[in-house]
């Protein structure tokens, strides 16, 4: 198992710089590899742990679109726990100047165990960290993942298979709505161990009267083959 050390120097080793740039031009980012393939095995081989897990959701029974996720209880897995440990004050840099430039509040201390502690005493008390499946036919239909009223306006979703290898098809799809245009499509293959940023709601974007909020919908395009895996990670509770 990676060690919860290991996995903070990876995160910290990224160029926050240039990710939170390509944040603000295409609304998400790909991290270097943040855990190496035996562990993304390891996380992915959870899932046949039901203990480990507060539910499952058909999506298809719900018209979220095809497959299965299952959300983590609060006993996360230490690689889990360490990656969204990890993430969160790089993200909060991020989320800070987007609400600055949106003139609203940043409510994000700098300590994730604070924040949640916060969305526990709002009545948001559940995980919300996923582990999704997607087998030959299946695919996400976009969406956001709000969960409440307390939201922290980035996440993270971290490849388990490869693709090509793994599965074909079941690429990271992200669409923006335009100001008085067309909408504006993104299409990112999500690599094995490697992280994917994204906004959770809405991002900045300039307009004629300076900055605006541009709201963002995520899903995942249908698997043409294969098993594909992912763990997402949320910085917020679910009500």
């Amino acid at each position: 198992m990676t060690s919860a050390r290991a996995i903070t120097a990876a995160v910290d080793a990224a160029d926050w710089t240039a990710l939170a740039t390509e944040l603000d031009t295409h609304g998400c980012a790909l991290t270097p590899r943040l855990i190496d393939p035996a562990e993304c095995r390891r996380i992915a081989g959870l899932y046949d742990d039901a203990a480990r897990f507060r539910s499952t959701v058909d999506m298809a029974r719900h018209r979220f679109g095809s497959g299965r996720y299952r959300y983590f209880t609060h006993d996360l897995p230490r690689p889990v726990a360490a990656l969204r440990a990890a993430l969160y004050p790089h993200l909060l840099t991020v989320a800070r100047d987007w609400a600055a430039r949106l003139g609203r509040p940043a409510p994000w201390p700098d300590s994730l165990d604070e924040w949640l502690a916060r969305c526990h005493a709002a009545g948001q008390a559940k995980s919300a960290q996923i582990l999704l499946r997607y087998e030959e036919g299946d695919w996400n239909a976009l969406h956001r993942d709000l969960f409440g009223d307390l939201v922290f306006p980035l996440q993270v979703v971290i490849g388990l298979d490869e693709q090509g290898a793994d599965y074909t098809g079941g690429e990271f799809l992200l669409v923006e709505q335009r100001p008085r245009a067309q909408s504006r499509g993104t299409s990112t293959v999500l690599k094995q161990g490697h992280g994917l940023v994204f906004t959770t709601r809405d991002r900045p974007v300039r307009s004629a009267r300076g900055w605006s909020a541009g709201p963002v919908r995520h899903g995942v395009s249908v698997v043409r083959s294969g098993l594909r895996r992912s763990l997402g990670l949320v910085f917020h509770e679910a009500a």
